[in-house]
């Protein structure tokens, strides 16, 4: 058969792949199910378990073949990612509620990575087993593997809300998620409040699940901003470490601040990291009163030692932990799963929705199950009662039938015309018996000693027992109220069983407050790469390496140490930095995110201009918006002590496109989206206050925005759609007016 070629646009097929890719990456990989918190790997890897018998009370197994047999029939996507997922599913210091009894190394908290798949042991917890497995067989849809050679689960009849109680992180194409883990038991107390009020609020959910618990404990420090983050899904969480003091028993003993608990966000190479910014603060001066740093942790938990001078200021040592180290730090929430395969980002009521939801869905095939099953007892047991009351006449038709066959049509239709009857009288009563087909197999198979006396009470029994349990299932089945009874009782009963106290402390901590000794001011570079990490370098490095540093980071601006940087963007915003707060970096360090140094948000806003306060006085800046409103603001609007102010006033919908420093140009070209421009004297465009929104620059029409300012004498020509484009040569217009269209 000759191969038929298929012709096609290069970029829609690459479209169409790439959109493949990542829905199957968002889906399939990286973003948990919202019905039973679980990503496909991790499921595979707990079913895979079950499959190979692997309860709390089983020898464990070892972590290879538990990796192997779950790649071979359900993930075949590495081994490493397999393996990884069952140490994690272990490490009690990641989850809230770990699911796998690891044997062996698994790991520390302190970044060390767990042995080899081959030396190490693993098993279900018994958490695992009751909550997370129970009734497999009758709850959830199975599907098939990839190979379409075995079943599996489609999701795992989760009976908590996991997606709160173990949390989740994973990072898809264009999404990612970010989920912290909560106590157990205040999560059943929330889920049994929401189930007797539904429509209870955001506020009243609190009562019961005040915020995260993290495994590591430490101290959430921004309280009152929680509601926010439950009611939208998003938002940042304030970490702390816990700090106490241990004095020292004699006078010749040193006083001790000792860090018990650390941030979530410190797991892993954290605490390595800490422990080398203290020795460079110690180095630097700006922790004088400590004298030695020690890492004492072991089995019985975290334990940081920092060895103090006498009379020294703990509550200044403290802040300075806080304000210059991880030791408080902020993890970023974002509670996206896949809801009815689609990704959606919840808010704590919608995650309550779905899981209920699913619950409600596997109760109902659970008792349904269980009637269907207990229907088909009742059946029977009627037929080997009834068969009991007519003994003699069911002995007569098994001696007098020639085969199985013959008998069992008897039973069922009353169907005599091959059985020999050795004594007369038997007819009539055998032409009336109507068993069903189950009752007369069941009559066939059933044992002599089933005619004793005590046999049939004990038969009789398990027939009230069984019609009791059906009535219960109909009950439960058809009444709702009856079906959140079994809920709460199920729920209450994990609760007792598996709950523990909170470890982290919920508070609105006071902000940390570090005032530096004033140091020599010196020339130092402020750089940030398109990522938004950002460092300060001295000045001889930069020059030194200046043509790296300008190929490699989006923003570069030369400020005193002494100064701030100002950043303007696109929400109106103006953020103030000081120098002193950005992390000092070497050439190749990554630095640190702007969000963490500032009160700039990375996923809301998009940065405008980045410029020294220094370098501000006494200018002049041109504001104009994707709307079209142009104005300028004298730079001493923007001298203010506060870290985050309105730059400027913004139209409903409207966003700041533009901001530049005005100094000698008299004109000045418009760029709309549509490629349309124009050109008109600097003098037309009017001084306001920075709480001004302007006026109008260009006309716009309905689909069409402001692009970019140019000013013409600093860029006489500029690169339009791959052609020169010569501003000078311009016809000069009228602001306000509606631009032409250039072609170069």
């Amino acid at each position: 058969m000759a191969e038929k070629i298929l012709t096609t646009e290069f970029s829609e097929e690459m479209q169409r792949s790439y959109l493949n890719y990542s829905m199957s990456v968002i889906t399939a990989r990286a973003i948990p199910d919202a019905r039973d918190g679980l990503k496909p790997v991790q499921r595979r890897v707990l079913y895979d378990m079950s499959e190979l018998r692997l309860g709390h009370d089983k020898p464990h197994r070892k972590s290879a073949r538990i990796v192997g047999d779950t790649m071979g029939k359900y993930h075949p996507h590495g081994d490493s990612s397999i393996y990884e997922t069952l140490v994690v599913l272990s490490q009690e210091f990641k989850k809230g509620m770990a699911l796998v009894d690891g044997h062996g190394n698994f790991g520390s908290i302190e970044g060390d990575g767990a042995a080899a798949m081959r030396y190490t042991e693993a098993r279900l917890k018994k958490f695992a087993e009751e909550v997370y497995l129970k009734d497999l067989d009758k709850t959830v849809n199975f599907v098939t593997n990839y190979d379409e050679a075995e079943q599996e689960p489609e999701v795992l009849p989760v009976r908590v809300p996991n997606l709160l109680v173990n949390g989740s992180e994973g990072i898809a194409v264009g999404m990612s998620t970010s989920i912290p883990p909560h106590n157990l038991g205040e999560v059943i107390d929330l889920v049994k409040a929401y189930i007797k009020k539904p429509q209870m609020t955001t506020q009243e959910m609190m009562e019961y699940l005040p915020g995260p618990d993290f495994p590591t404990g430490g101290i959430i420090a921004n309280k009152s901003g929680l509601a926010e983050i439950y009611e939208t899904g998003v938002g940042k969480i304030k970490l702390r470490g816990k700090m106490e003091i241990e004095l020292g028993r004699r006078r010749s003993d040193k006083d001790k601040l000792i860090i018990r608990e650390i941030p979530y966000t410190m797991i892993g190479t954290g605490i390595n990291k800490f422990l080398m910014d203290v020795a460079d603060l110690v180095e630097s001066r700006k922790l004088a009163d400590v004298v030695d740093i020690s890492n004492q942790s072991g089995k019985e938990g975290i334990r940081i030692v920092l060895e103090l001078k006498r009379d020294a200021d703990v509550e200044k040592i403290k802040n300075i932990l806080y304000k210059k180290t991880k030791l408080e730090d902020t993890f970023g929430v974002n509670m996206l799963a896949i809801a009815k395969g689609r990704p959606e980002t919840l808010s704590l009521r919608g995650i309550l929705k779905n899981y209920l939801d699913f619950q409600y869905e596997n109760t109902t095939r659970k008792y349904q199950a269980l009637l269907n099953k207990e229907m088909e007892k009742k059946e029977i047991r009627e037929g080997l009662i009834k068969a009991c009351d007519v003994i003699d006449l069911i002995i007569a038709i098994l001696r007098g039938a020639k085969n199985l066959k013959d008998a069992k049509a008897c039973l069922m239709n009353g169907e005599i015309s091959n059985i020999k009857f050795r004594h007369p009288g038997f007819e009539e009563d055998a032409r009336a018996l109507h068993f069903t087909e189950k009752q007369a197999s069941a009559i066939l198979e059933m044992r002599l000693y089933k005619l004793i006396g005590l046999e049939i009470l004990a038969l009789q029994k398990e027939y009230k027992e069984c019609l009791k349990r059906i009535a219960q299932y109909e009950k439960i089945l058809k009444n709702r109220d009856n079906m959140n009874q079994v809920l709460l009782d199920d729920l209450e009963n994990i609760k007792k069983e598996f709950a523990r106290p909170r470890r982290t402390l919920i508070e609105d901590g006071k902000e940390a407050v570090y005032e530096e000794t004033p140091e020599k001011a010196q020339e130092l570079v402020f750089v940030m790469d398109r990522f938004g990490y950002c460092k300060v370098l001295d000045k001889n490095t930069y020059e030194r390496n200046r043509e790296t540093v300008d190929g490699e980071y989006k923003y570069i601006v030369s400020s005193m140490s002494t100064d701030k940087l100002c950043v303007f963007t696109d929400k109106g915003n103006l953020h103030q930095v000081k120098m002193t707060d950005i992390p000092f970096g070497k050439l190749r360090d990554k630095g640190t995110p702007l969000d963490n140094v500032s009160k700039f948000d990375g996923a809301k806003e998009t940065i405008v201009l980045i410029s020294s306060q220094e370098n501000m006085a006494g200018k002049r800046f041109l504001f104009a918006t994707k709307q079209a409103l142009v104005k300028i603001v004298a730079a001493q609007e923007f001298v203010t002590n506060n870290r985050t102010v309105a730059s400027t006033k913004l139209s409903e919908g409207d966003e700041v496109a533009v901001v530049r420093s005005v100094e000698a140009e008299t004109e000045l070209v418009l760029q709309t989206s549509r490629g349309i421009f124009l050109r008109f004297a600097m003098e037309e465009i009017p001084e306001m206050k920075k709480n001004a929104r302007g006026v109008r620059g260009i006309k716009l029409e309905a689909d069409e925005s402001l692009e970019q300012v140019y000013f013409v004498g600093e860029e006489p020509v500029i690169t339009y759609k791959k052609k020169e484009v010569y501003l000078n040569r311009m016809k000069v217009g009228k602001r306000d007016g509606k631009g032409s269209k250039v072609r170069g």
